[in-house]
């Protein structure tokens, strides 16, 4: 009996107008009944590490919610021991655990003698985001490349993979460090050079007409730090006279901005003409900070946002890189601006301004005097009302999109997926048609996937002033791509290879197979975190119900469990109230 038999067919039909009704613009979720129910959690969010009331989840939904927001998904033994550890706890183990590096696993496949791809990029982060214990890191770090982007769309940068790695692993080191720290580590990372065309950036010469690129210097401020508007701290945009929005920068700021990021190429063990335009290559460049080349450094005034380095007698790089980062780092702008972009991609996209204004008042102080500090962001993330009660389940305002990577990678987790290879042989998954529509590290420009503020037109979310950043990704043929894909996966297993390298090992819901309501209750659980409406329960429980478990041959029986198993994973994985993350 194979999955898609004819009655089952009606079931996927149903999904797959389910699924474009939130192309369409739906209004929100399922209404919580169920486990989920209830309005408990964290009535109170802790910025200095202190436990806050209500710490512990009440019951196993609030857990595998706080779960969702903070990793790629539950499992049972996740959900039951933050059920006695509680959120603050969970946290501070998470902070402590060493990380995985992206790198090592590049460095691992190049002794092994195969040929460097970026496909190596691909495959080590679906292998840490699935299995690693790091879930928080792991989430953290994929947040942190939609914001601070490097894309591998770029010949350059997919011409060097173990750079790309690389970054992946540095914004991983500054997860949860500082800003001031993260914002150096960026600006300096070759491959954020390579991208954003700062390295082997040039000090102007009027006589050739030559002046510096400014890219960089645009997109630090526009999409790294302080955004377009000026700020109030609790996101929403500062007004003039006119009640017009206030720049935050200028193109005369860009022009300045551009002669710091002067001088700067790639890493070695000395400075010369060679080395800086890139013909003598030093071990680990692709991976170390640029290095500063006080030759090609501008020695002349730079004037940005407020801010002047006088003209220079002897060219300093490191002396001017650092006055422009500190000018940027303390601009009162970034922690509503760079908080509330966190806040979207991990918990909700509308985050209300007193949300925004608490997270930013995290940065500003982590209760210790200390500003950026990256823990406490996080904590007061995770830790507020917004994320923790449980009434915002039945807001139709409330929530987020879960984007094509994070739809894939709960069910890799809730599936207990192994690899053949060990190795998670995944490559590019752009494809909206025939795809995820999505791939980790490739996004089409540095402005993301989507963008934070976009509203999708022609639904009820636009109508109601409310964004929804990705439903830009979202499409009638986006949406049938990844039903398909999807499909394939839950009955077939996903990557290359044939029989497909990762597979799903569902014999902790096979068990259950024999009970539907139990069955769909535990998918519920791992994947909605106990939000399916009683409607959606009914119908997937009628589905399920449909294949009947044949008593006088064993071999039929298991395959009828395992079908039982596939429909209720995948019908959930097509349902609204699970693509619609509260």
């Amino acid at each position: 009996m194979q999955l898609l038999n004819s009655i089952q067919r009606q079931s996927v039909w149903l999904a797959l107008v389910c699924a474009i009704t939130l192309v369409a613009g739906c209004g929100g979720a399922g209404n919580g009944e169920g486990s989920a129910g209830g309005s408990s959690g964290a009535s109170a969010s802790s910025i200095d590490g202190s436990t806050p009331a209500n710490d512990l989840p009440a019951t196993q939904s609030e857990g595998a919610r706080f779960l969702s927001q903070t990793g790629f998904g539950p499992k049972q033994t996740d959900i039951d021991s933050l059920s006695s550890s509680g959120y603050s706890a969970w946290l501070n183990a998470q902070f402590a655990l060493a990380q995985n590096r992206h790198v090592a696993y590049f460095d691992q496949q190049l002794a092994a003698g195969v040929s460097s791809s970026s496909n190596w990029v691909y495959e080590s982060f679906w292998r840490q985001a699935v299995t690693g214990e790091d879930q928080l890191r792991q989430r953290l770090v994929f947040a942190m490349s939609q914001i601070w982007v490097v894309s591998l769309t770029d010949s350059t940068v997919a011409n060097t993979p173990r750079g790309g790695a690389g970054y992946l692993d540095m914004l991983g080191t500054n997860a949860f460090g500082n800003f001031r720290t993260l914002l150096q580590d960026v600006s300096l990372h070759p491959m954020m050079g390579i991208y954003l065309s700062h390295l082997r950036n040039q000090k102007e010469d009027p006589a050739r007409g030559r002046v510096p690129d400014e890219n960089y210097a645009r997109e630090v401020m526009q999409l790294f730090t302080i955004g377009l508007s000026e700020l109030n701290p609790d996101g929403t945009v500062k007004l003039d006279s006119r009640n017009e929005p206030i720049d935050t920068y200028s193109n005369d700021d860009v022009t300045g901005l551009a002669k710091v990021f002067t001088g700067w190429s790639w890493a070695g063990p000395d400075k010369s003409d060679s080395r800086f335009s890139g013909g003598s290559v030093a071990p680990d460049r692709e991976i170390l900070p640029m290095q500063s080349y006080p030759k090609f450094h501008s020695v002349t005034e730079k004037r940005f946002l407020g801010t002047v380095i006088g003209a220079q007698g002897s060219a300093n790089p490191e002396a001017s890189l650092q006055v422009a980062l500190d000018r940027l780092f303390n601009h009162p702008n970034v922690g509503p601006f760079v908080g509330k972009q966190l806040i979207q991609r991990l918990v909700t996209s509308n985050p209300s301004p007193n949300y925004v204004a608490r997270v930013s008042a995290a940065f500003n102080n982590d209760g210790q005097g200390v500003r950026g500090d990256m823990k406490a962001v996080i904590r007061a993330i995770y830790l507020d009302p917004e994320a923790r009660d449980m009434a915002k389940l039945a807001d139709p305002q409330a929530g987020k999109l879960r984007e094509p990577v994070l739809r894939m990678a709960n069910w890799m987790r809730a599936a207990n997926v192994t690899s053949s290879s060990g190795r998670f042989l995944i490559g590019a998954t752009d494809d909206p048609g025939s795809s995820l529509g999505q791939t980790p590290m490739r996004s089409p420009s540095v402005f993301n996937f989507y963008r934070p503020g976009y509203l999708p037109p022609n639904t009820s979310i636009g109508s109601a002033g409310l964004v929804a950043p990705e439903m830009q990704i979202t499409h009638e043929t986006s949406v049938a791509g990844y039903l398909n894909t999807m499909r394939s996966a839950v009955q077939s297993g996903f990557g290359s290879n044939n029989p497909r390298d990762v597979q799903p090992n569902y014999t902790e819901l096979l068990v259950l197979a024999n009970t539907p309501d139990a069955l769909v209750e535990q998918v519920n659980l791992l994947l909605t975190y106990g939000q399916m409406s009683a409607a959606l329960k009914a119908q997937i429980r009628d589905a399920v119900t449909s294949v009947t478990i044949p008593t006088n041959n064993a071999a039929n029986a298991d395959t009828a469990r395992r079908n039982r198993v596939m429909l209720a994973l995948f019908l959930t994985l097509a349902a609204p109230e699970y693509l619609n993350q509260k």
